[in-house]
């Protein structure tokens, strides 16, 4: 493979106005020029607001998506961007997925809603997706799943190079929660990890920033910090890549791993 350039982009979202993001999105396209591909965060379209996940749930053909498919188009940047969708009757929270020509090539539901969210009516996603480009495999995930080391290894089983994720990670224990668990799962997996947080006011919450990437061996590459708009640009080299697996060969010896079984001993 050849070396390939990813974005993670943020900036202020405006609450339930899911044209004025997506013209925030399509900016961030412009803006991550010469990127493969660009990941932004969860619920991005319409700011995190659980009330309207139903109400307010996009879908294929929407013309408020078109701006997004022209600047994808226009850049021969593909998209991963966070919006509420209701499939089967059923609504989600989301990943679309934009391919480098701008047509809507397919979503990711979250596999690990949070209570809050499934109180709120939010089905979890049935399946984990990975996508393609120029070679590279890119494990999608979306804020909380993070926290299941499982599914960030399940990507890398499936043989994905990069774990993906766009996120609402607030001030607090949260901004704790984002420091600890990308690295983790990129040292865990020896994987890329990529995080496009929400920065400022998002709906009912707020976000700190710090959209991200991550080394597989766990160090941080490039960090947006608190800019508004920002997007962090970096490189995944498989050079990199190979010589942190050759390091650290945990997804080659996974089969040795112990069994979850324990026993316990009095003293």
């Amino acid at each position: 493979m050849d070396p390939l350039t990813i974005a993670a982009g943020q900036a202020a979202c405006v609450p339930l106005d899911v044209a004025a993001n997506a013209a925030t999105a399509a900016d961030l396209v412009r803006r991550a020029e010469g990127a493969a591909v660009l990941v932004l965060p969860e619920l991005f379209l319409t700011g995190y607001d659980l009330g309207a996940v139903r109400s307010h749930a996009l879908s294929p053909g929407d013309p408020r998506l078109e701006p997004l498919s022209k600047a994808c188009a226009e850049t021969g940047t593909a998209l991963v961007v966070g919006a509420p969708v209701v499939a089967d009757g059923r609504a989600h929270i989301s990943a679309l997925v934009f391919d480098r020509s701008g047509a809507l090539a397919g979503r990711y539901d979250k596999q690990c809603a949070t209570p809050t969210e499934r109180a709120a009516g939010v089905a979890p996603g049935a399946r984990g997706c990975t996508i393609e480009v120029d070679g590279w495999r890119l494990g999608l995930g979306i804020c909380a799943d993070t926290g299941f080391p499982g599914h960030a290894h399940a990507a890398a089983l499936d043989g994905c190079h990069a774990y993906v994720v766009g996120a609402l990670f607030s001030p607090g224990t949260s901004a704790t929660r984002r420091a600890t668990q990308l690295p983790a799962r990129a040292l865990d997996n020896t994987i890329y990890t990529v995080l496009a947080n929400h920065v400022g006011a998002a709906g009912s919450l707020v976000g700190c920033g710090g959209s991200a990437i991550w080394n597989p061996d766990g160090t941080l590459l490039i960090d947006a910090g608190a800019a508004d708009p920002g997007v962090a640009i970096g490189r995944l080299d498989p050079e990199v890549l190979a010589a942190a697996r050759a390091d650290h060969p945990v997804l080659a010896e996974s089969t040795a791993a112990p069994e979850p079984g324990r026993y316990s001993i009095a003293v």
